[in-house]
């Protein structure tokens, strides 16, 4: 269901798009999800302000997921949200690269440099018919997509290189969260239109992405990894990519051409293997 419903949540952005410009949209996101958490960090009694030398590497992650998703918004503007989805979920394969300098204890291995390989023969067949042809708007879109999946990838490692990984998964959440809300006074002083169709499917794509993606999904996600074994957990993930790109096909009409299948193929099976156990 996780995944089923973070395939959806690219679709819920292109969908939003008709109505709300990209930085804009991405910081109402935030700015919505902000105080529903801290009510469920109150419920569940997690503290958020505490003095523990967390708080640079909080900022960074924050200013890494802004960039994902400032990054994100914009692309889904100029390309599909499948090829869009592909090219996000090459996260891993950036922070398998970043794990292996800043990470102690997860050093390259032959195995990972093999999964590393077919990812990065995917990523190739991903752009197979860019290659070569002028920059054009689809082109910036993948772009910035797969800039995307690079920030995701360095706010991995950031976590997992600090003192982050001892503290509450939502109060990680809250700084990414926090920071990504700037997006919002941002896009507006950058003169983005803002809100300029805010029809009911517009408003309900928001909400979507505002409370059951930044908000439901993600503490249901950190519930799951606080009980089962990540290794457990991993193969479910390449799952969102194939999700979207179904959804992508049917609710907005997009095309699903055999590069686009090869290249998510190739990417899940790199990422297997560099995670399996």
């Amino acid at each position: 269901m996780l995944c089923a419903s973070w395939g959806l949540a690219q679709i819920a952005v292109k969908l939003g798009l008709a109505g709300i410009s990209p930085m804009v949209q991405a910081g109402l996101r935030s700015c919505l999800a902000v105080p529903l958490l801290l009510a469920w960090c109150h419920w569940r009694g997690v503290a958020v302000l505490r003095r523990d030398g967390t708080l640079g590497a909080g900022l960074l992650a924050g200013v890494l997921f802004t960039g994902e998703f400032w990054a994100l918004y914009e692309g889904l503007g100029l390309t599909t949200a499948a090829r869009s989805t592909v090219l996000l979920y090459t996260a891993p394969f950036w922070a398998t690269l970043g794990a292996h300098w800043l990470v102690p204890g997860d050093r390259l291995t032959v195995r990972k440099l093999a999964g590393l390989l077919l990812a990065f023969a995917g990523l190739l067949v991903a752009f197979a018919d860019r290659l070569g042809a002028p920059m054009d708007a689809t082109m910036r879109g993948d772009l910035l997509s797969l800039l995307a999946g690079i920030c995701w990838g360095a706010t991995i490692v950031v976590i997992k290189a600090s003192g982050l990984t001892r503290i509450a998964a939502e109060r990680t959440l809250l700084y990414q969260l926090a920071v990504a809300a700037a997006l919002l006074p941002l896009g507006l002083a950058m003169g983005e239109p803002g809100i300029f169709a805010p029809t009911p499917l517009v408003w309900g794509a928001l909400a979507f992405q505002a409370v059951g993606i930044a908000v439901i999904s993600y503490v249901a996600w950190f519930w799951l990894v606080a009980r089962y074994r990540a290794s457990a957990l991993a193969p479910f993930m390449f799952l969102t990519p194939v999700l979207a790109v179904i959804a992508g096909a049917a609710v907005l009409g997009e095309p699903a051409g055999m590069p686009l299948l090869v290249a998510l193929v190739l990417i899940g099976a790199g990422i297997w293997v560099v995670n399996r156990g």
